[in-house]
């Protein structure tokens, strides 16, 4: 059996490009049967309104805190590996802002282990959202 730190192959915060690659590779495991990932890209809208970029800001505990998200997630699911990276700094319509991705012995056990590990960390981790949208009007989202 894997300890929780050999499961949890990747986490990180970035002011740099994800890689999709990188995510998926630190994932693989002959155990796994299935892989879940899920990327969130940067969209050119929010609430009817035209975005043109974003900023993503963090605390410097982010990478802690999503250290957290993924301990739980591997304390409730039968994962395999386990990874996830989030962006921050400034992003354009069409960059990738985070990955996470899980392997699991079967599909379903995958598909909500992602589910849970994407939803948590949005939810728990201090990562904040400034848009800037296309009327010249900006909002941050997820700051206290």
């Amino acid at each position: 059996m894997s300890t929780t730190s050999e499961v949890i192959r990747l986490i990180a915060v970035r002011d740099v490009a994800l890689s999709l690659d990188e995510v998926f590779g630190a994932v693989g495991d002959p155990a796994a049967g299935g892989t879940a990932l899920f990327v969130g890209t940067v969209r050119n809208h929010d609430g009817g309104a035209a975005v043109d970029r974003l900023g993503y800001s963090s605390h410097p505990t982010a990478e802690a805190e999503i250290r957290k998200v993924a301990e739980k997630v591997v304390a409730e699911f039968p994962v395999s590996a386990l990874a996830a990276v989030h962006r921050v700094g400034d992003l354009v319509v069409g960059d990738l802002a985070v990955i996470v991705a899980v392997s699991c012995p079967h599909r379903a056990e995958a598909f909500a282990a992602c589910r849970k590990l994407i939803d948590d960390l949005k939810h728990e981790v201090p990562i904040w959202k400034q848009q800037h949208f296309s009327d010249g009007t900006e909002e941050w989202v997820g700051a206290c």
